[in-house]
């Protein structure tokens, strides 16, 4: 083992990508050939378990290591204190280049901007989907284009300027699909003609739910916004015809924004 070859790792993330719209994972209303790859070649989690799944401190948790009253970052507006231990550093350490590309939601300037990275380009907070600013080494620097094609291009472009000769960890954080989705325009309108089945629990009514469920700001009918729906809600339409074309309009846009570059 003292002689072998040290592994190449790159880490992809996507935002808010949920298990069923992965084919792999058995989606009934996406295919994802790509991933689906990756899956059969490797290893595919199917019980795994999550102590702080929102997007501030898991991204810190993976970064550190350790549970998020450890590593300071217990909300979205808790910045990362970068001067901590993180596994890149560790790699650095150990001989390898590294680099981060996309969607940090760790804070920026001083001590919270990355660190344990020989390369970084990072978006401001959530970022944009369309012409978006990064912060590229700290400076504030404006793009032009689509937010997922410019992530894959900065880490294709990094891969390919790397020293060969030293093992590498690129760090791959989409944006995409974090709400509201603005999907770019060759996929905009890719399901026009398509009715997506609808889930299981699109009639679920709430009675065997808890509160906390209940009352979440996270129901079709009632809380999707106009930034959500790009346009009005056309007149005329039932209570149940309103909530069907939601439906519609909202999953048509997360299936356009979750498509890779």
């Amino acid at each position: 083992m003292a002689n072998a070859r040290q592994p190449n790792i790159i880490f992809m993330m996507s935002d808010d990508h949920a298990a069923h719209a992965i084919s792999a994972y058995g989606s009934a209303i996406n295919e994802t050939p790509q991933i689906d790859r990756i899956a059969n070649e490797g290893a595919r989690f199917d019980n795994c378990f999550c102590t702080n799944s929102i997007c501030a401190p898991s991204r810190a948790t993976i970064l550190s290591g350790v549970h998020s009253h450890l590593n300071g970052v217990l909300t979205l507006a808790d910045p990362f204190d970068g001067r901590q231990d993180t596994f890149s550093k560790r790699l650095r350490a150990a001989g390898y280049q590294t680099a981060i590309f996309g969607k940090w939601h760790l804070g920026h300037g001083g001590e919270a901007d990355p660190t344990g990275f020989d390369r970084w380009a990072v978006l401001p907070g959530q970022g944009l989907y369309h012409d978006p600013d990064f912060f590229v080494m700290g400076e504030r620097t404006p793009f032009q284009g689509y937010a997922t094609d410019l992530i894959t291009d900065f880490s294709l472009d990094w891969l390919r300027t790397r020293d060969r000769d030293r093992p590498f960890l690129l760090m791959v954080h989409h944006k995409a699909p974090h709400r509201p989705w603005h999907p770019d325009e060759a996929h905009a309108h890719l399901y026009d003609d398509a009715d997506i089945p609808l889930p299981e629990t699109f009639d679920d009514d709430y009675s065997n739910r808890s509160n906390a469920a209940r009352n979440a700001t996270m129901r079709i009918e009632r809380d999707l916004t106009l930034e959500d729906l790009k346009v009005p809600v056309p007149n005329g339409l039932s209570p149940r015809g309103v909530k069907l074309w939601k439906y519609q309009r909202y999953i048509k846009d997360y299936r356009s924004a979750a498509l890779p570059a």
